[in-house]
């Protein structure tokens, strides 16, 4: 049996990597099969507890903030449907889908998927399905969400008398809980029950589905996967001049989303503006370095530094370099997995938005720059996500041939 690489495109057969507990391509030490503490069952129970959880943890109250004698409460939404309330519409539907509505249908329909799995049931969509479970694993951000309460919770308590409520409980373990799905979802085992790999004659022609590294004769380009139902292709289409598109969006953004206001603040009716370098600066004088530096790496150092990855990765394919490639492929991983971390600072906001609202003390709003920013945080994941790394594997043979 034979699979591709999804980041260097050489084939692996894939009977010598069973019953290892870690197998790395032989080309670019990228994981193709990772077996320890990872299995069918406990990603199942992980992911119907988090889906679970979710349920009480969107409808409950999170937190509640008490001042002079006054007390406001939150559910997860409210955050959202007050920025929707101040016509910040785009920000409200970025947040409400990545924060709500994408977690409840991704773990919904991988305990579903999983289910199948484990009972033997073979419906024909459910390779599309499993698919967009996988796709959805970086949009749907619980776990971002909860980094972002925990600063919020805790910048508002500097000044306030707060407390977590039952909601907020629930969120707190189903966030944890999807991240351990993560961790004991075996990826590789459920496509194999879905449909096998399938060997390659010596000298045969072939291709590696992009979505589920199914080998299929190159005759079969253009076709549904047998699969997954993607279409099958060499590789991903227009790769380069779709991720170099969005990463120019993303640059020309970052300007204004950290040198405008992310909030303001009324204090006994006093605007105070707050950038994302200014939550930083505060944080560090409240002592909380730790959440200081956390914010510091998301919302400023990551963007640019995944803006500066891209760049690299495009020059790279453009001027057929062939230096680096295995330190450029684990770089493309690293960006990939973490440019969905740079939503905390912008979960902040809404988590603490809707707590400070005491009319004639005190009131949070959003700002232009919050909008700016979670745009910089979904053009950069777009980008990486529309990159193919194998092109550059590709460019560099090209050099050569």
């Amino acid at each position: 049996m034979t699979l591709g690489c999804p980041e260097c495109g050489a084939l692996e057969d894939s009977s010598a990597l069973a019953g290892r507990m870690l197998a790395r391509c032989r080309v670019c030490h990228y994981p193709l099969e990772r077996a320890s503490g990872r299995s069918v069952g406990a990603a199942l129970a992980c992911s119907l507890t988090t889906f679970i959880l979710l349920l009480p943890g969107n409808l409950s109250p999170l937190m509640t903030v008490h001042l002079l004698g006054a007390e406001r409460s939150a559910v997860l939404g409210s955050g959202i449907a007050s920025m929707w309330r101040e016509h910040f519409e785009l920000l409200a539907v970025v947040l409400g889908l990545t924060g709500i509505a994408l977690p409840l249908a991704r773990f919904s329909a991988l305990s579903l998927v999983l289910a199948a799995v484990l009972w033997g049931w073979r419906p024909r969509w459910l390779g599309r399905c499993y698919r967009w479970t996988l796709w959805l694993d970086a949009w749907a951000m619980p776990d971002v969400y909860l980094i972002g309460c925990f600063v919020g919770y805790t910048r508002v308590t500097q000044q306030l008398t707060g407390s977590i409520d039952a909601g907020g409980y629930c969120f707190v373990v189903a966030a944890f809980m999807s991240m351990l799905t993560r961790a004991t979802l075996d990826r590789r085992t459920v496509w194999r029950a879905i449909a096998p790999e399938r060997h390659v004659a010596p000298g045969e022609r072939v291709l590696s589905c992009t979505a589920c590294d199914l080998i299929a004769p190159v005759e079969h380009a253009g076709r549904p996967c047998p699969r997954c139902g993607l279409k099958l292709r060499k590789r991903k289409l227009d790769t380069v001049s779709r991720a170099a598109a969005l990463s120019v969006a993303a640059f020309v953004l970052a300007f204004p989303a950290n040198l405008y206001p992310m909030t303001i603040s009324y204090q006994l009716g006093h605007p105070v503006t707050h950038r994302i370098i200014d939550g930083v600066w505060e944080l560090f004088q409240a002592g909380l370095w730790p959440l200081g530096i956390l914010i510091f790496c998301t919302s400023i150092a990551i963007p640019f530094a995944k803006l500066a990855g891209m760049a690299w990765f495009i020059a790279s394919v453009l001027r057929r370099s062939d230096r680096h490639l295995r330190a450029k492929t684990f770089l493309y991983r690293l960006i990939d997995e973490l440019g969905r971390w740079s939503n905390v600072d912008v979960f902040t906001i809404a988590a603490f938005v809707p707590l400070i609202r005491f009319d004639g003390v005190a009131n949070a709003l959003p700002d232009d720059g919050a909008t700016a920013f979670a745009l910089v945080v979904i053009l950069t994941m777009a980008a990486s996500r529309a990159f193919d790394p194998r092109l550059m594997w590709d460019a560099a043979q090209a050099r050569h041939a």
